[in-house]
């Protein structure tokens, strides 16, 4: 049976708007191989006590790999992370406790089931959505368009300038969002194609949040990360822009800035103009900050935040302003200390009333020291210089190894 949702006019702008959200990255590179619906549905009450308003589910549909990312019949939501039946028992649960279920929507690229024009296998026979060459861009061995992106290699990537493919992609956003019960939508490899083509998606779908992975690699001289990144995050802004600004983006840039800044350059963290540098600076209610997901961190490592302070990083982004978003190993596999300190931030944040448009005045850049006050009621310092406010107005609300926050 459905969620036939009692109101299917859902303000698509809404949760961007009231910028409260706080979202949960609910699983690891790892995950597929731990009967993982069954495992989250065991702790969809402690993701609700926390705090996190949305969790960010694996890929759910049937895939070539068992990590979901390369997707074949779409419609199948038998996956390596577990049946249909269990899926939906957690989406469920996840309603009960009112923590928003976010689909992960893998859509640039398809695996085919036969081959077709070239001997390539670009064809989707015997399966729903069952596409011909048309369907697959020219420059991934389709009789498609050229792509409206990057391409992701070795595997057809799918041509949304197509009618049919945009008419039945939409059908099934429709199909994840109104009856399997997914919420919200975060969007795979968003660089692959054109983002006018998300922002139809979501108009289509109606989620009530969505989010974009628009990565590429920030401004390096060699291996030292630039100061200046503003043509990095102006990339993922002019993305934004192209959703007709109903999607937000996760932040890579503050993400880069961020995880150097911690090993005694925080002074990274004030640009020219005196505001935070990443996309949080220039869009904060647009940006979704991260310390590590699964490619950056887990066992891939891609790009990984230094272990040994992603609590400077989460203090940082949890009094911030953006959209915090916090990674699955960290609050649940990285002991019970880390887990009750990120917990006591996000109470923090929600009892101060912090959100994604709050003001914030960078008061400190040092090498060793960073600090600031956040919307007039949270002042923060990260780095092992000492520091505290000026003014007995502010008293210690929670502190740990080299971070500390004050509220008034």
């Amino acid at each position: 049976m459905g969620f036939a949702e009692n109101n299917q006019q859902t303000d698509i702008g809404a949760a961007v708007r009231n910028g409260r959200e706080i979202l949960l990255q609910a699983y690891n590179w790892e995950s597929h191989k731990y009967d993982w619906w069954r495992n989250l549905e065991r702790k969809v009450p402690d993701i609700a006590k926390s705090g996190f308003t949305s969790a960010w589910l694996p890929p759910p549909t049937q895939s070539f790999s068992p990590e979901g990312y390369l997707p074949q019949n779409l419609y199948s939501l038998n996956s390596s992370y577990g049946s249909e039946h269990l899926l939906r028992a957690l989406v469920q649960k996840m309603k009960q406790h009112k923590v928003r279920a976010m689909a992960d929507i893998v859509i640039n690229h398809r695996v085919g089931t036969t081959q077709g024009h070239g001997g390539m296998y670009n064809r989707y026979d015997g399966i729903p959505l069952s596409w011909d060459e048309r369907a697959v861009t020219s420059c991934t061995g389709g009789l498609g368009n050229r792509s409206t992106g990057d391409n992701f290699h070795g595997v057809p990537n799918i041509d949304h300038s197509q009618h049919f493919v945009r008419k039945d992609i939409t059908a099934w956003l429709q199909w994840l969002r109104n009856y399997v019960g997914f919420q919200d939508f975060r969007f795979d490899f968003a660089r692959g194609y054109s983002p006018k083509y998300v922002k139809e998606y979501i108009e289509g779908a109606k989620p009530i949040f969505s989010v974009g992975e628009y990565w590429d690699s920030c401004n390096y001289s060699g291996f030292y990360l630039e100061y200046n990144q503003d043509s990095h995050r102006q990339r993922i802004i002019n993305w934004i822009d192209g959703t007709g600004q109903l999607s937000t983006a996760f932040d890579f840039t503050t993400k880069g800035i961020l995880q150097e800044a911690v090993k005694g350059q925080f002074w990274r963290l004030r640009d020219s103009q005196g505001k935070p540098p990443g996309v949080v600076g220039w869009w904060p209610s647009r940006a979704v900050t991260f310390i590590d997901n699964h490619d950056t961190g887990s066992t891939q490592g891609h790009w990984p935040f230094p272990s040994n302070h992603i609590m400077e990083g989460y203090a940082y982004i949890l009094t911030h302003p953006g959209i915090p978003t916090v990674f699955y190993d960290h609050f649940f596999d990285w002991g019970n200390s880390i887990h009750d300190q990120i917990v006591k931030l996000i109470d923090i944040r929600k009892s101060q009333d912090i959100h994604s448009r709050s003001s914030i005045r960078i008061l400190e850049a040092q090498p060793n020291l960073y600090s600031a006050i956040i919307g007039e009621k949270v002042c923060m310092k990260i780095g092992d210089g000492s520091w505290c406010p000026a003014g007995r107005e502010w008293t210690l609300a929670t502190s740990g190894h080299r971070y500390a926050v004050w509220q008034n």
